[in-house]
């Protein structure tokens, strides 16, 4: 067992499961260049503690991107879910509800769990959460005398669908949000993996920074061994996010690798490697979708959302498929209690190249078919 990674291979499977990066296309030499320029740029200081927020340099690079926040509203983490869990210490309370949409993605579930929040499955449809229904389930909530400060949703390039959230919708949440005193916590870890054009623009640009808090993470758009991600908030959160102990304790968050990042971003390394990637997890998605019948391509993202065969659940699918030398993340798995999902499976692009995912797609429709 290799001592090293989270990634566990297993001989003789093609796995559509796992949600990671293809080894080739993480930027090994162009990240190691801009490593030996940070050591050069900012000696000694990029060694000590850091400032609490995060580096200036990083949260300039990333005000100067679109659909960002300013410097005043940006707070560099440890990825995305230590982003959720921070907002979740910082606005909820045990006990509170969380609206989560449904489904959603799955650690995120565990990270609210963690909190101890109520989950509850926020209504919605083929296109994502529903704003008038989700207005009619928080007065209902609220009139029982539940406290519901939060709701989260992957509104863009979702984990485990792959859709994203239609603007009209985005808009009358946004407007939702304001008029109920409801935070949205908008994680954006997919936005720049858009293979068909611009992104539809974040929550967090619509609101203007009013009820929407964003998770942002380079995870998936460098690479996830960084464990260097953001939040966009109103400044008042991101004083609480820096008051916190943790922060004053260590300082800033992954404060050498931010500033790695900020070379990486500042060189232009970033953005040539941004290009690169979109086209090859493109041809990535591409040879996937080929291989399987009636699958829609997303715009972008990592994710295609499959029903399974009718009456077919897919606990059940998913051991055939294993017989057939492939795998996936049975649909129940980003469902609160794995209460709903059994005719669904998320099944991943980014991790193994166009010629094993057309293999893989040929073991699962073997598998769907019985044949």
């Amino acid at each position: 067992m290799d001592r090293l990674l989270q990634f566990v291979h297993r001989d003789g499977i093609l796995d559509l499961g796992w949600g990671h990066p293809r080894p080739e296309l993480l930027p090994v030499e162009a990240w190691a260049e801009a490593g030996a320029a940070a050591a050069r740029e900012f000696g000694w200081r990029g060694l000590a503690y850091g400032r609490d927020v995060g580096p200036g340099p990083l949260i300039d690079w990333l005000a100067g991107r679109e659909d960002a926040g300013a410097a005043a509203e940006t707070f560099v983490t440890a990825g995305a879910s230590q982003g959720l869990a921070l907002v979740a210490e910082v606005l909820t309370e045990p006990g509170d509800v969380a609206l989560v949409e449904a489904p959603t993605y799955h650690l995120a579930l565990r990270v609210l769990a963690d909190r101890g929040l109520e989950l509850v499955p926020a209504p919605g449809d083929d296109d994502g959460v529903l704003p008038d229904a989700v207005a009619g389930q928080l007065r209902e909530l609220r009139a029982s005398g539940r406290r519901v400060p939060v709701l989260y949703l992957v509104p863009t390039f979702a984990n485990p669908t792959g859709r994203s959230l239609p603007e009209q919708r985005r808009r009358a949440l946004v407007e939702l949000a304001r008029r109920e005193s409801l935070t949205v916590v908008e994680d954006d870890t997919y936005r720049e993996l858009s293979y068909a054009g611009a992104a539809p623009p974040s929550l967090w640009r619509l609101a203007e920074g009013a009820g929407v808090v964003r998770l942002g993470s380079f995870a998936k758009a460098v690479a996830p061994g960084l464990r260097l991600g953001w939040i966009n908030a109103a400044p008042a959160i991101v004083g609480r996010l820096a008051d916190l102990g943790f922060v004053d304790s260590g300082g800033g968050v992954n404060h050498s690798v931010a500033l790695t990042m900020a070379v990486f971003g500042a060189s232009g390394a970033y953005d040539r490697h941004l290009a690169m990637i979109r086209e090859r997890y493109a041809a990535q998605r591409d040879a996937l979708v080929e291989g399987l019948s009636r699958v829609a391509a997303p715009d972008g993202g990592w994710f295609l959302w499959v029903p399974t065969p009718d009456g077919v659940h897919a606990d059940d699918l998913l051991a055939a498929a294993e017989r057939h030398g492939t795998s996936f993340v049975p649909g129940s798995r980003f469902h609160v209690g794995g209460q709903g999902g059994a005719g669904y499976v998320r099944l991943s692009f980014s991790h193994l190249p166009p010629p094993d995912l057309a293999e893989a797609a040929r073991r699962l429709t073997r598998a769907m078919t019985g044949s």
